[in-house]
C-alpha cells in the first residue's frame, strides 16, 4: 500500500499517481470550503498577472517576498504594474486567461446539482477583484456557487488596482494565530467565524494546497475531510507537523479532484 502522505509531500509530480478514491460516507448537510489559488484555480493569481504582463515584476516578486508582508508586497507590485502603463483592461484580460480546469468546474457544479444539502464557501488570500473577474469568466457565478467569499479587499482607482489586507495593520484587533497564518488573515479564524454565521453541518470538506491552509485544517474534526493537493505546502506541513484529526485525501490534477468531489454527492 502506497503511503499517500509521504507521496504527497515529497515525491516528484506523477502523471499517473496512485489514486485515492476510497468511498466516503454520505452527509445530509455539508460545507465545501475552497481555497482559490492552486486549488479551485490551476494557477496563483498574484503571480500570474505578472507572469503574463511583466516578467520583470515577476522576478521582483521573488526578490521581495522574503522581505515584505505578502499582501503589502502584492499591493506594491500592482502599483508598479500601473507605472509600467498596464491598464485595467490588460489586468482583467490576463485574469480571464488564467486556467481554471474544466474538471474542477464540472466537479463543483455536479456536486451542487446532485446534493442540495451542500454549501460552498470560498476562503482565499487572493483578492476581491481577481476572484470577481475570474469566477464569471468560467461560469461559476450564474447560478451562484458560493454562499460567501472571504478574501482581501481590492478596488479600482481609475486604472490602478488598489489592494489591502483583510485585517488592516492599524486595526484595533489583530488575529493571534500561532500556527503561521499571515498577518492579513487567519484562515482558521475565518472558517470558525463562517461556521458561527451559519447553521451546523454534518461534515466540512476543505480543498486546499498551501501552507496557510494548515490552520483551518487543524480546526476540522474526525467527521470532516481535507482534499489536499500533492507536492505543495499543505501536504508538506501535514507530513512534517501532523496534528490533523480529519480524513485526508490527496490529489494532483483537477481530474482527480473531480472524482473526490463526486464521492460527496
Amino acid at each position: 500500500m502506497t503511503d499517500q502522505r509521504t507521496l504527497a509531500a515529497s515525491s516528484i509530480v506523477l502523471e499517473d499517481p496512485p489514486l485515492d478514491f476510497e468511498p466516503l460516507p454520505r452527509a445530509a448537510r455539508q460545507l465545501v470550503v475552497f481555497d482559490f489559488d492552486w486549488s479551485l484555480a490551476d494557477q496563483d493569481t498574484d503571480r500570474w498577472v505578472h507572469e503574463v504582463l511583466s516578467p520583470r515584476l515577476r522576478i521582483e516578486f521573488c526578490r521581495l517576498k522574503p522581505q515584505m508582508q505578502f499582501t503589502d508586497m502584492c499591493a506594491h507590485l500592482l502599483a508598479e504594474l500601473h507605472k509600467e502603463g498596464h491598464s485595467r483592461a490588460d489586468l482583467e484580460g490576463a485574469l480571464r486567461r488564467m486556467p481554471v480546469h474544466p474538471g474542477m468546474v464540472r466537479g463543483v457544479r455536479e456536486l451542487q446539482r446532485k446534493h442540495p444539502g451542500t454549501e460552498f464557501f470560498l476562503l482565499s488570500n487572493s483578492n476581491e477583484v481577481y476572484i470577481g473577474t475570474i469566477l464569471p469568466s468560467v461560469g461559476l457565478t450564474e447560478p451562484p456557487l458560493f454562499t460567501e467569499i472571504v478574501t482581501n479587499p481590492a478596488h479600482w482607482d481609475g486604472e490602478l488596482l488598489r489592494l489591502s489586507r483583510r485585517i488592516a495593520p492599524d486595526a484595533a484587533e489583530q488575529h493571534t494565530c500561532k500556527v503561521g497564518c499571515s498577518a492579513n488573515m487567519c484562515k482558521g479564524d475565518e472558517l470558525d467565524a463562517f461556521r458561527k454565521r451559519h447553521e451546523s453541518y454534518d461534515r466540512i470538506i476543505y480543498v486546499g494546497d498551501g501552507g496557510n491552509d494548515y490552520c483551518p485544517i487543524l480546526r476540522l474534526g474526525p467527521n470532516d475531510v481535507a482534499f489536499v493537493r500533492r507536492n505543495r505546502g499543505l501536504a508538506k506541513r501535514i507530513a512534517d507537523e501532523g496534528g490533523v484529526q480529519c480524513t485526508v485525501r490527496y490529489w494532483t490534477g483537477a481530474w482527480e479532484a473531480e472524482q473526490l468531489l463526486g464521492l460527496l454527492a
